[in-house]
């Protein structure tokens, strides 16, 4: 679906469209998932999709359309990330399993390509928060700088830069890692 449809079935949902709010839901929700589990965690994604929505849709009547509806939409997820990291810094940690890598780790889940993939997820999700999303938004959910940009609230120029530079940490940490692995 594209952007214009999106931003239609926004438009149409705010006058209290049903089918159209869950249209606007089923063209946004893959990229909303995979956004907010790369800024959040795997476990926490579901959850903080809901809270997405709800701010959304209760926001929904006051959007103006200056930007597609998607943009729109994943702006708010940012938002609700960031929200949910600064309270799980204020409350202590119940358990040692943050999300589903540590989970598969411990249930025996061994092959080359896993144990790349979980040493790379780590690893994105150690990167700056500000490098974190710009990689996440244009290399994994697949938006172009400029939109990346318009999420973000910066300059196109600053978001090719953060990825840049979160290419490099990730080169960088990915070599040590293997380089543990290879001595260890």
């Amino acid at each position: 679906m594209d952007d214009d449809e999106i931003t239609r079935y926004a438009f149409r949902a705010a006058d209290g469209d049903e089918a159209a709010a869950e249209r606007f839901v089923s063209g946004t929700q893959r990229q909303l998932h995979r956004l907010l589990t790369y800024l959040s965690s795997p476990a926490v994604a579901e959850d903080l999709m809901q809270e997405t929505y709800l701010r959304a849709f209760s926001s929904l009547p006051a959007y103006e359309g200056r930007s597609p509806a998607r943009m729109w939409l994943l702006s708010i997820a940012k938002r609700v990330a960031a929200d949910h990291l600064r309270a799980a810094k204020r409350r202590p940690i119940s358990s040692q399993a943050e999300d589903w890598v540590a989970a598969a780790e411990r249930q025996g889940a061994h092959s080359p390509d896993h144990g790349r993939l979980v040493v790379l997820r780590r690893l994105v999700n150690e990167l700056d928060p500000e490098r974190r999303e710009a990689f996440v938004l244009t290399q994994v959910i697949g938006l172009s700088y400029a939109d990346a940009a318009e999420v973000c609230d910066c300059a196109v120029g600053t978001i090719r830069s953060r990825v840049f530079r979160a290419r490099e940490d990730l080169t960088a940490a990915m070599r040590t890692s293997e380089r543990r692995a290879s001595n260890g």
